[in-house]
């Protein structure tokens, strides 16, 4: 059982949320999730797995588990993964025993995922809740992406055309939240986790144990 923080005061939960926030790439997406989990300590973000090799002043285990493709293949065979994809060559998955472990105790979980992970995450776990970050304008997130200066041209080309793809599945998140300036963007990302943590269903044996 977990206590469940929001409108100022405490709430019994038996079991926790899932959180799943995706976004194209340069949509702030890494600086929002650093901002939300000093908000919520108690949320807890879950580890990917992948093939690729660390990036600079990337941390494995803090980032990502950093693993050879056979480990990963033999993990993805033991059904380890609540999802996974192949992302320009490289391999990631997302463990599914942190988030069952993170239910059950009532924890909530986040899940950094792409819109095929969303789809796959929902389909197992109906009642996770799926937000989908977007850049002010497609000018804008070319802009960003360019300013990164860690990608080629080509690179950038690649990944305007994901996000072109991803903006097509939107309807299958559950909520949106335009990145125009971080701090509004942070402000209505916590509005969300507030609002989910505080959804009746979630706390239906605390609200019954009123009546006793």
């Amino acid at each position: 059982m977990k206590r469940a923080i929001g409108s100022g005061r405490s709430v019994i939960r038996s079991k926790g949320v899932i959180f799943i926030l995706s976004a194209p790439s340069g949509a702030g997406k890494t600086t929002l999730i650093k901002r939300l989990m000093k908000v919520f300590p108690d949320l807890k973000l879950s580890i990917s797995y992948t093939t690729r090799k660390p990036r600079s002043g990337e941390i494995p285990g803090q980032d990502y588990f950093f693993v050879a493709q056979k480990k990963f293949e033999l993990m993805r065979a033991k059904g380890e993964f609540v999802e996974w994809a192949n992302v320009h060559g490289n391999l990631y998955g997302t463990p599914q025993r942190p988030l069952e472990k993170s239910i059950r105790s009532g924890g909530d979980i986040l899940l950094d995922i792409d819109v095929q992970g969303n789809k796959k995450v929902k389909a197992r776990y109906p009642n996770s809740v799926s937000i989908f970050l977007l850049p002010p304008s497609w000018k804008e997130l070319e802009r960003r992406l360019a300013l990164r200066g860690t990608d080629g041209r080509e690179t950038i080309r690649q990944r305007l055309q994901d996000a072109r793809r991803e903006l097509r599945e939107i309807k299958s998140y559950d909520y949106f939240i335009v990145n125009r300036e971080i701090q509004h963007a942070l402000e209505l990302l916590k509005s969300v986790v507030v609002a989910e943590r505080m959804r009746v269903f979630r706390v239906q044996k605390w609200t019954a144990s009123l009546l006793h």
